[in-house]
């Protein structure tokens, strides 16, 4: 092959290779500890339904909007428990249930699916507390984006939520008395993109 066209050969690729479109990684948003915090509701005997909240949590967010895809990290601190009850907030923290002493966190990771007009619909993913690790698909009940007011970065809030039983965890404290073992949990949260 004659060097002049060996040479335009080459030209040719750079060129390709130049004007070629990247691939772009998905944008990361750092989760607000100040506008997330994950709930639950569980059974007292049948009796009535308690709630409690998770002051203390963060994680991030990796979404690719134009492909549809993404991933979810959160994790929480479980001593920040809040049930409202100074008293019900120290049987929580014992050994008895969550023992925030030897599992001082509980993490749900996951992966966005079943995107529907640019928002996923699901989270596909696991829950570990309490030591164990058991898949956990949350509905994300709500999904929307849209620039800070403040910063003008893209920000992004979700409202999910799923039902697992927690003696699947070991926390199984009151099945004798006749506790429903079902929990729901309750993840909302905001998050802003990364600069």
């Amino acid at each position: 092959m004659p060097a002049s066209r060996t040479v335009f050969h080459a030209l040719l690729a750079a060129l390709a290779s130049v004007s070629a479109p990247a691939i772009a990684a998905p944008a990361v948003y750092e989760i607000d500890p100040a506008h997330t915090f994950p709930s639950f509701e569980a059974d007292h005997m049948g009796i009535s339904t308690w709630r409690g909240k998770f002051n203390s949590s963060h994680g991030e967010i990796g979404l690719d909007k134009a492909a549809g895809t993404g991933t979810v990290k959160v994790v929480i601190d479980t001593a920040s428990i809040d049930f409202g009850l100074d008293a019900m907030n120290d049987k929580a923290r014992s050994a008895e249930l969550f023992d925030t002493a030897k599992f001082p966190e509980a993490t749900y990771v996951g992966t966005l699916v079943d995107f529907r007009d640019g928002a996923p619909t699901k989270v596909r993913g696991e829950l570990t507390l309490h030591g164990v690790t058991r898949p956990l698909e949350l509905r994300i009940d709500r999904f929307k984006c849209m620039p800070h007011p403040m910063n003008k970065r893209d920000w992004c809030g979700a409202d999910a939520q799923a039902t697992f039983r927690r003696d699947e965890f070991g926390i199984d404290a009151g099945k004798d008395y006749g506790f429903d073992m079902n929990v729901t949990l309750r993840i909302q949260a905001e998050a802003t993109r990364r600069p």
